[in-house]
């Protein structure tokens, strides 16, 4: 056994976190470029490519996270293709990612009244120019706070990535573990870690949900 004190288990922690903090703001980023693009189509591309998305959606939303991780590590080396865990992490998360955010930020569009639409429409704004001046401007406000509320759940979703070998928290604390055999307290710390990073970011997005309904109302 190792002799870990708690500071050489809070720095080793503290060094995996920065991984964590990593992976989350590229599956949050990535996830939202590609739900944006999603959004766009679904709202604009027909009633078959709308049907896509959706089947997309439901495909992400419908299947567990850790599967994804599993396909997107084991699945595509089938191919041939070596992919690490760093790219199979992000790609997994990304696309799990895009998969909420474009379906929450559906929702906040279709809150906008018909007649918001209806008024753009009769001014001979394109579809383009109505989401830019009108729709999206109003949708924004909306969207803002449960997008950030769902960016803790990718935080958390990340420490499912240690099932592929991606060493993030939670795998730096299973190993930290393995070595002082002080599981209790090593954890103890992993959660910890996850609450400070996690609990602003829930803070923040009520906060700005009592600020937008305070302006709605």
């Amino acid at each position: 056994m190792t002799d870990f004190s708690l500071w050489d288990i809070l720095r080793n922690l503290l060094m995996a976190l920065r991984w964590t903090v990593v992976l989350s703001l590229i599956a949050f980023v990535g996830g939202g470029i590609v739900g944006a693009a999603l959004l766009f189509v679904r709202l604009r591309g027909g009633k078959v490519a709308g049907k896509a998305v959706s089947l997309y959606v439901q495909l992400f939303q419908g299947t567990p996270l850790l599967m994804q991780l599993f396909l997107a590590y084991f699945g595509i080396a089938l191919f041939g293709i070596d992919v690490s865990a760093w790219t199979a992490a992000s790609l997994a998360l990304t696309l799990y990612t895009s998969a909420f955010l474009t379906e929450i930020w559906r929702g906040c569009v279709a809150s906008i009244p018909k007649g918001q639409w209806e008024a753009s429409g009769s001014l001979a704004l394109s579809f383009g120019e109505q989401m830019r001046h009108v729709i999206l401007p109003q949708a924004v406000k909306i969207a803002i706070a449960p997008t950030v509320g769902f960016l803790v759940q990718v935080i958390k979703g990340t420490a499912l990535a240690s099932v592929i070998g991606f060493v993030e928290l939670t795998k730096a604390g299973s190993m930290i573990s393995n070595a002082t055999f002080k599981p209790f307290v090593v954890f103890s710390c992993v959660a910890l870690l996850y609450f400070v990073l996690c609990f602003p970011v829930s803070l923040y997005a009520k906060t700005l949900e009592r600020k937008t309904h305070g302006r709605r109302a």
